[in-house]
This record gives C-alpha cells, structure tokens and sequence, in this order.
C-alpha cells in the first residue's frame, strides 16, 4: 500500500529535560524537540538532529529528510504510527559548535528515551549517529549496513541519512533494504 508522507505528532521534551543548558546548542535559539511520532512505537528512529520543521513564516511543514524516510518506511512494510523518530542533538543547530562535546553531551538523553521506550529495533541514519551510538568515531553506514548489530541490548539496523539518499538516488535501493531488514527484525520472536 502506497502511503503519502504526513507531519507526524511531535513529542515535547519532558520538563526536566526542557530547559537543558549542558552544551552550547541551547544558545542557537531553537527548541528542544524531543522526537515525533508515536514515542511507544516498537521501532525507533534516529536522526542527527531535527532539522527544519516549520517554514519561515512558523508553518509546519515537510522536509525531503521526513518524506525520504516515511516513503521507505511505508514502503517496507510499517504501518504509521509503527514508528518513533528521535535524535541525536534534540535541538536544531543554527550556527558552528562543538561537535564532538555537543553529541557526547545530548547522547545521554537519547540513552534515557531508549530505556523507557524499550524498542524491538533501532534504526540508525548516518554516520554522525552510528558513531555516537556505536561508540566509535570510525563507524560509517557504509561498512554497517546489511545486517543487524546489538548495541547495549538493543537490536540495531543501520543506514544512510535520508538526505544523503536524495543527493544521491542510487542510494535508495539500499535505504530499502535497511527498511526492510528492520521490518522483518520486528517480526521475529521476542523472549520476554
């Protein structure tokens, strides 16, 4: 079933949370989004950050990000609200900042979500999130993909940044199969 790409609900950031100060991102004058979606879906998303979500007049709006990945989503087999996106830095950087410090820093948060949200399956896009959630700073999707990896517990499908997919269209074949990998690790068995 063909599905068109739809703005999914965001999540607001819990209130502890809301006003967070530990890295320089919270003077570049966004707002903490802490993912979108249904937050008790059994797959979980993650993105490096959460972009553009509104026009330049306030209007909510799609990006080719959500589009690229809801249309493989859909595509593989999930169903909306089957899925979760969260991400790396909850705020959208504006401006240059410490790259390293700032993920080493937001990660924490991302770890927390995952252990209330206890997901069948991660799905990881891009280097920049492999590395910080792989713990390795030479992580690439390229070397990743095509498999499912354990990461803390946590059944982890990897592949290449949807905006990465549109620059380069070949890539899409395999954002597919990442999708669908993904798919069929959420109808294995689970012990509980």
């Amino acid at each position: 079933m063909n599905r068109l790409p739809v703005i999914l609900p965001e999540e607001s950031a819990p209130e502890s949370c809301r006003h967070c100060r530990r890295c320089e991102l919270s003077g570049h004058g966004s707002r903490m989004i802490w993912g979108e979606g249904c937050p008790a879906a059994s797959t979980f998303v993650v993105l490096d950050n959460p972009g553009a979500r509104e026009d330049r007049e306030g209007r909510p709006f799609l990006c080719g990000t959500r589009e690229t990945l809801q249309q493989a989503a859909y595509e593989a087999g999930f169903e909306p609200g089957s899925f979760y996106v969260s991400y790396l830095l909850k705020c959208r950087p504006r401006r240059a900042y410490d790259k390293p410090g700032a993920r080493a820093i937001c990660i924490s948060y991302l770890w927390e979500q995952l252990k209330r949200a206890h997901p069948a399956c991660v799905i990881c896009l891009g280097d920049v999130v492999c590395q910080s959630f792989f713990g390795d700073p030479e992580a690439a999707v390229k070397k990743l993909r095509g498999r499912v990896h354990s990461v803390k517990g946590y059944s982890v499908v990897a592949s290449y940044h949807p905006l990465a997919v549109r620059r380069r269209p070949v890539l899409y074949r395999h954002f597919l199969e990442d999708w669908q990998r993904a798919f069929r690790e959420l109808k294995k068995p689970r012990c509980r």
